[in-house]
C-alpha cells in the first residue's frame, strides 16, 4: 500500500469543526430540498467485521468507528468472531449482513482468498465494500484503509537491527499465513534484513494468533535454537505471546524484542525490559476513516484515495513517554 495519503488523528474539537464547516458549505449535504425529506434522510446501515472483537486493537478500531457514526448520522453494527482464525464466521457474517439489508460493510479479512467469494458476492448484491486492516482479494473494494505493512515491516527490520551484537541471529514469530498483513509486514522485515550481513533469519514460525501459541513457538524455537538474540512478531497476540515466554526464560537482558501493537500489558512489557520496540499502528483512525469513507461512497462522494495509509509509530523506551507515542500507545479517548 505504498504512496498512499497519511492520517493521522485530530482531536475531536477539529473534527466537528470541519463537519461544522463542510455542512455549512454544503447546505447541510442537501438533506432537505424544497422543503421535502431526500431518500438520504434514511441512517444508512453499515456493518463493520472484524477480525476479532476481544483485543485492544480492536476495541479501538470500534471506537474510532462509533465516533464517525454519531459525526455523520451512520447506523453502525460492529461484530467479528471470537478468534482471528474464524474466517468462515466472518464470512457467515457477510451473509448475515446483506440480507439484513446492509447499505456497506466494513471489513478485515482473515483469509485473503477464502473470504473473497462472499465479499464479491456482496458486492454484486449492491454493498459497498471497505476494507481496513487486513486486504480481502477482490476487485469489488471501494477503498482500502490501514497499516502501510511493508513500511512497517520495514520499520521492524530496523528496530532489530538497532542493537550492538556483532552477529544478529533473528527469530519471528508470525500469525497465520493466510491472513496478508502479517506476511506483507515479515516480507518488508526480510528485505531490511538483508541489507545487513550481520543479520540472520534462523527460524521463522506462523503460531495461531493466541497468546498460548505464540507463546509455545517461542519458547519451543528459543530451546532449539539458543543462539537467537532478535525476536522479531508481528500482533497484539503474538507480541504479548513472545513477552511472556521472555518473561518466563527471563531472558529480557539477552533477547532483544520487537513487537507490534500495543495495550496495557505489553506496554508494561516496554517499561520492564521485555520487549524492546513496539510498532503501533493506528486502529481508531481505521475505524473512523472506515465509516468517513463509508458515508461518502453510500452518498455519492468521490473517493480520491483509494489506498490510505494511517499512521504507525516506531515506540521504544527512551521515547514512548512523548506526547506522539503516549497517543499512539493509548486509546484516543484515555490520552484526551
Amino acid at each position: 500500500m505504498a504512496n498512499r495519503r497519511k492520517y493521522k488523528l485530530v482531536s475531536v474539537g477539529l473534527v466537528l469543526a470541519l463537519c461544522v464547516g463542510l455542512l455549512a458549505g454544503c447546505g447541510g449535504m442537501g438533506f432537505l430540498k424544497k422543503g421535502k425529506a431526500l431518500e438520504s434522510d434514511r441512517k444508512k446501515k453499515v456493518v463493520l467485521i472484524a477480525k476479532s472483537t476481544e483485543s485492544e486493537f480492536w476495541k479501538s478500531v470500534f471506537s474510532g468507528a462509533n465516533a464517525a457514526s454519531t459525526e455523520y448520522n451512520m447506523d453502525l453494527m460492529t461484530i467479528g468472531p471470537k478468534n482471528e482464525e474464524d474466517y468462515q464466521t466472518q464470512n457467515d457474517m457477510i451473509e448475515e449482513a446483506v440480507a439484513d439489508g446492509a447499505d456497506a460493510i466494513i471489513f478485515s479479512a482473515i483469509d485473503y482468498e477464502e473470504n473473497a467469494d462472499a465479499i464479491n458476492a456482496a458486492a454484486q448484491k449492491g454493498v459497498k465494500i471497505i476494507v481496513i486492516d487486513s486486504d480481502v482479494n477482490s476487485n469489488r473494494v471501494e477503498c482500502r484503509i490501514g497499516t502501510d505493512n511493508y513500511e512497517a515491516g520495514q520499520m521492524a527490520g530496523e528496530a532489530a537491527l538497532a542493537g550492538e551484537e556483532d552477529k544478529i541471529y533473528v527469530g519471528v514469530v508470525n500469525f497465520d499465513k493466510v491472513s496478508e498483513n502479517g506476511q506483507t509486514r515479515e516480507q518488508g522485515m526480510t528485505d531490511t534484513l538483508k541489507k545487513d550481513e550481520r543479520a540472520t533469519i534462523v527460524e521463522s514460525v506462523n503460531a495461531r494468533s493466541t497468546i498460548d501459541s505464540a507463546k509455545s513457538a517461542t519458547l519451543r524455537m528459543l530451546e532449539e535454537h539458543p543462539e537467537i538474540n532478535v525476536l522479531v512478531t508481528f500482533n497484539e497476540w503474538t507480541s504479548l505471546g513472545v513477552g511472556y515466554a521472555i518473561q518466563e526464560l527471563k531472558a529480557g537482558d539477552r533477547i532483544r524484542v520487537v513487537a507490534f501493537d500495543s495495550n496495557v500489558i505489553s506496554v508494561d512489557m516496554l517499561e520492564s525490559g521485555e520487549v524492546d520496540a513496539l510498532i503501533v499502528q493506528n486502529p481508531y483512525a481505521m475505524g473512523y476513516i472506515g465509516v468517513e469513507s463509508a458515508y461518502k461512497v453510500l452518498n455519492g462522494y468521490a473517493i480520491t484515495e483509494k489506498e490510505i495509509d494511517t499512521e504507525t509509530q516506531l515506540v521504544v523506551k527512551e521515547n514512548m513517554y512523548s506526547e506522539a507515542c503516549q497517543r499512539m500507545l493509548f486509546t484516543f479517548e484515555e490520552t484526551r
